[in-house]
C-alpha cells in the first residue's frame, strides 16, 4: 500500500469542524514528507553542507578582513547571520519538493482525494520546519567547533531558535508558491537564486548595515531578512540595542509575507 493510499480517508472521517479536518490531513502529509526525508538522508546531508561551507569560508578566509560592530566577536556576528541565511535558502527546497511532486503526478493524486485544500501545502511546510530544526542543531555544533557561543543566557538562545523556525516556516510559503507556479524542479531552482540571493546578501547577515552605501542602506534596513537577523542576533548575543522594535517589525514582516503567499499558494494549488 502506498503512502498516498494510506492517506485516503474513510467514509465519515471528515465529520467535525473544517479546522480539525485540515489539521488532521496536514499532519498526515507532514508525516509522509518526513518519511520521504528519512528514506533519502542525503537530502538532509546536502542541506547542511552549504551552510558549513559558508561558515568555514567567512570564518577563516574573510573573517580577518571583516569586523563586527562594538565588542562583538565576528564569529558570533557571522554565525547568527548564517543561521538566518540557511533557513531562508531552505525555502528553495520547499519549492523544489512541491514541484517534484507536481511533475510526478503526486499532487494530482492528492487532489483526487477528499483532503483539505491547504493540507498538501501545510504538510510540505510542516515537514520542512522539522528539517530546519535539525539543520540548526547541526550548525550550532559546527559553530561551537569554530569559536561561536551564545552569550545571552539560556532563554535568549531558545527564543532565537524559535524565531529562526518561525521565519523558516513563513518563508517556506514563498518557496511553495514558486514550486506551484513554475514548471519543473530545475526551473524552481534557477528562479529561486536571483529572487532570494539579492535579499540575503543585501542584508545585515554578513556585514553591518552602516558599512554599506547610503542608497543601499535605505533598502537593507527594511529588508525582512535584516529585521529577522538583527532580532536573532539580539536574542542570541544580547546586543546593546533596542530589542522590541526589531522583534516587532520582524513580526510585522512575517505576518505580511504569510498574508500574501499563503492565499497565493492555495489559489495556485487549486488552479494547478
Amino acid at each position: 500500500m502506498t503512502a498516498e493510499t494510506q492517506l485516503r480517508p474513510e467514509a465519515g472521517d471528515h465529520e467535525g469542524s473544517d479546522l480539525a479536518w485540515a489539521v488532521r490531513d496536514s499532519w498526515a502529509l507532514t508525516k509522509r514528507n518526513l518519511r520521504t526525508i528519512a528514506r533519502q538522508p542525503q537530502l538532509l546531508v546536502f542541506a547542511t553542507i552549504q551552510p558549513v561551507i559558508f561558515i568555514l569560508l567567512f570564518r577563516y578566509v574573510f573573517g580577518g578582513a571583516i569586523s563586527a560592530p562594538g565588542s562583538i566577536d565576528y564569529v558570533n556576528y557571522l554565525l547568527t547571520g548564517i543561521f538566518v541565511q540557511t533557513i531562508t535558502f531552505a525555502a528553495i527546497q520547499t519549492g523544489i519538493g512541491l514541484s517534484d511532486d507536481l511533475s510526478k503526478g503526486i499532487v494530482d493524486r492528492f487532489k483526487s482525494m477528499p483532503l483539505s485544500r491547504a493540507a498538501v501545502l501545510a504538510g510540505r511546510t510542516g515537514a520542512d520546519l522539522v528539517r530546519n530544526f535539525v539543520v540548526i542543531l547541526v550548525m550550532i555544533v559546527v559553530g561551537y567547533a569554530v569559536g561561536f557561543e551564545f552569550t545571552n543566557g539560556v532563554a535568549g538562545p531558545v527564543l532565537a531558535i524559535g524565531l529562526l523556525l518561525a521565519w523558516g516556516f513563513v518563508f517556506s510559503w514563498v518557496g511553495a508558491f514558486l514550486g506551484l507556479a513554475l514548471s519543473s524542479p530545475e526551473t524552481v531552482q534557477a528562479a529561486s537564486f536571483p529572487t532570494i540571493f539579492p535579499l540575503v546578501f543585501a542584508s545585515s547577515i554578513f556585514v553591518p548595515v552602516e558599512t554599506m552605501p547610503g542608497w543601499l542602506q535605505a533598502f537593507v534596513k527594511v529588508n525582512p531578512i535584516t529585521l529577522v537577523t538583527d532580532s536573532v542576533r539580539a536574542l542570541a548575543l544580547g546586543e546593546p540595542f533596542e530589542l522590541l522594535p526589531h522583534l516587532a517589525w520582524a513580526a510585522v514582516a512575517m505576518a505580511l509575507i504569510l498574508a500574501v503567499f499563503v492565499p497565493l499558494s492555495v489559489l495556485r494549488y487549486r488552479r494547478t
